[in-house]
């Protein structure tokens, strides 16, 4: 992950949108890196993060929508049974799943769920990217109110 930091604010946004497609690793982790060991400005750092993830779970939205049952069962070894239960579930909670697509793992098997259940596609990327800022936002306050303190921290 030290060859995205280099790269700086490109690196936030090439490794937030890979962490956001289903190559899951921590994207919080990275956003925090870049900030301590890149020293990128706070709020730029943000954004470039917030869009990378955005595009990244919103690739796997339309994986998902452009997805076929016979492949899921063929090339993921996903049972029709399972994919009926997950239905169940997108029922239930509808469109507003997209606000937790930042929950490691069921964040990215809901995404691609909602997409292949053909879930409202523009509400859900605007609710991906509602979701997508408000955790990269987070951090970033935490960073700025306490980012210093946490690195002398580190540093004895």
């Amino acid at each position: 992950m030290e060859w995205l930091v280099d790269l700086g604010y490109l690196g936030l946004f090439i490794g937030t949108f890979l962490s956001g497609t289903v190559l899951t690793f921590s994207s919080d982790i990275l956003l925090v890196a870049m900030l301590t060991v890149g020293g990128g400005d706070p709020w730029i750092s943000m954004v470039c993060a917030t869009f990378g993830n955005w595009l990244g779970v919103s690739t796997s939205y339309f994986l998902g929508y452009f997805a076929k049952w016979k492949w899921l069962e063929r090339w993921f070894k996903i049972k029709k049974e399972t994919l009926e239960k997950q239905k169940q579930y997108i029922d239930r909670f509808g469109v507003w799943i997209a606000l937790f697509s930042w929950l490691p793992i069921i964040g990215n098997i809901s995404v691609i769920g909602l997409g292949f259940y053909k879930v409202k596609p523009k509400m859900a990327t605007i609710l991906l990217l509602v979701g997508c800022f408000a955790r990269f936002f987070v951090w970033t306050i935490l960073y700025v109110s306490y980012g210093e303190r946490f690195i002398q921290w580190l540093m004895n």
